[in-house]
């Protein structure tokens, strides 16, 4: 766990119910400004094809949004900053909104086959596509026909990987379709050679 990601969540009403429970409260000393990203982080993030986005709104409510595309559409752009397409879509903006109150996110990647999940909390800034022309092509989903309205980046304050305590395996379907069509392979190989077999020895199947 980077140490910056602790010492920015464990509050002093943290410490105070960490007392409670287990009678001392955790100390962090000597946390970095902010924990840049390394290559593990950056390897994982760019296989991952959904997260998690947490934004809170100006009254003080948490808005947890899911968002999707290929794998690695959110790009490392360096050690410190995210970034990814934001498209035309239902027009709520929720996240868009709460974001030009309070720039503060936390993002959830997993991969469920691995049991494997990375958090991650930074400052989000969201700003129009036509200003990036560059970049909105290199974010853009291949074949996407809805337009690039916004790039939303993030600099990155830390991150921590989790336990894989209590993740249940989960496989997209690509996955499961090509570890099927082996096996469908397989048995029309055995049928074949079972019927070969009955051919040969004259038994008729019924």
């Amino acid at each position: 766990m980077a140490t910056k990601y602790l010492d920015t969540m464990m509050t002093n009403s943290v410490r105070r119910v960490q007392k409670h429970y287990y009678g001392r409260a955790a100390n962090i000393s000597e946390a970095p400004e902010r924990d840049p990203l390394d290559e593990a982080e950056a390897e994982f993030i760019s296989t991952r094809d959904s997260f998690y986005l947490g934004t809170v709104s100006e009254t003080g409510w948490p808005y947890i949004q899911h968002r999707g595309g290929p794998r690695g559409f959110l790009q490392v752009l360096n050690p410190t900053t995210l970034a990814f397409a934001d498209y035309q879509g239902n027009r709520q903006l929720l996240s868009t909104g709460n974001l030009a109150v309070n720039d503060r996110v936390s993002l959830f990647l997993i991969d469920y086959p691995t049991r494997t999940r990375l958090k991650i909390l930074g400052h989000a800034k969201v700003e129009d596509a036509e200003s990036h022309p560059d970049l909105t092509g290199q974010l853009s989903k291949p074949g996407e026909k809805a337009r690039v309205e916004r790039i939303i980046f993030i600099d990155v304050v830390s991150f921590d990987w989790n336990c894989q305590k209590h993740i249940t395996p989960r496989y997209p379907i690509e996955e499961v379709e090509e570890l099927a069509g082996s096996l469908k392979a397989r048995i029309a190989e055995l049928e074949t050679e079972l019927h070969a077999a009955r051919a040969g020895s004259g038994f008729a199947s019924t």
